[in-house]
């Protein structure tokens, strides 16, 4: 591809999606091409830089998510279940690359992400950032060391505005211990204990997910024995590290077959 790809960015005035924006225009090699909100925004119609409240940049926001999409070269999504499922199909119809980084998605929304893959490039993963896709590696692998004598918990801090628990990191680090213990995670699952809960179940994974200020994101995967623990931590202290990964996500499905991928693809640090 001679031209830089083009892309557009879904729910651009949040602050993933500004951040997104600024990640796009700073880039060497790709162009911002588009942009658009939720119907009844009121940044649709108006230039998307001098919403943002700085330089027009000609890029007016829509409200039409076809419209948008239609002959970019990439999609860069991090907004809602409901509205990443739809965009799924827009552009899967317009063969455009559509990155996910959408977190809270029900297994219903996962199988129509699935489906959508079959007629598309779809990388969807639930962090973006090269340190944390290292840190499920290395759970993978941990779990796979340990026996069951290692409680695996898995602790998660982000800012008040969340709305999801637990994470999406926090699953992908679950689903990362299970697929080393050779278990499945819903199995071994542990989300909520309050009360007279009785003794921890040998085997199972504990998620706790804490939620306050402005807290980017804090991930610890601890294996606990009898006389030992082994932590695993990764500290996120600015979201660009999300919106750099996704870009680079974007610029590496140009050209891929269709399918469902993920960061580890991307970043060549998958087992296949």
């Amino acid at each position: 591809m001679s031209e830089k790809p083009g892309i557009v960015i879904a729910g651009a005035s949040g602050r993933m999606g500004q951040m997104l924006v600024a990640e796009v225009l700073a880039s060497d090699h790709a162009r911002l091409v588009g942009a658009f909100e939720r119907e009844g925004h009121d940044w649709i119609g108006r230039d998307l830089g001098e919403a943002m409240g700085g330089a027009a940049l000609g890029v007016t926001v829509s409200g039409d998510a076809g419209e948008a999409i239609a002959g970019a070269e990439a999609l860069i999504d991090f907004t809602s279940p409901a509205a990443t499922v739809k965009h799924a199909d827009i552009a899967a119809g317009s063969n455009t690359v559509h990155v996910i980084g959408t977190t809270g998605m029900t297994e219903a929304d996962l199988s129509h992400i699935r489906r959508s893959a079959g007629q598309a490039v779809i990388v969807q993963a639930g962090n973006m950032s090269l340190g944390v896709n290292l840190l499920v590696q290395l759970t993978k692998r941990v779990a796979a060391a340990l026996d069951e004598d290692f409680d695996i918990e898995i602790v998660e801090s982000h800012h008040r505005h969340k709305v999801d628990a637990p994470s999406g990191t926090a699953l992908m680090l679950g689903e990362a211990a299970a697929e080393g213990r050779g278990v499945a995670l819903p199995d071994v699952s542990d989300r909520g204990r309050d009360g007279i809960t009785g003794a921890r179940k040998r085997g199972d994974i504990g998620f706790a997910a804490l939620r306050g200020g402005d807290v980017v994101g804090e991930h610890d995967v601890i294996f606990a024995a009898e006389g030992e623990r082994i932590v695993l931590r990764h500290l996120a202290t600015d979201r660009r590290i999300f919106a750099r990964g996704a870009l680079k996500a974007a610029l590496w499905g140009q050209g891929k077959a269709h399918g469902l991928y993920d960061m580890l693809d991307v970043l060549g640090l998958s087992d296949g």
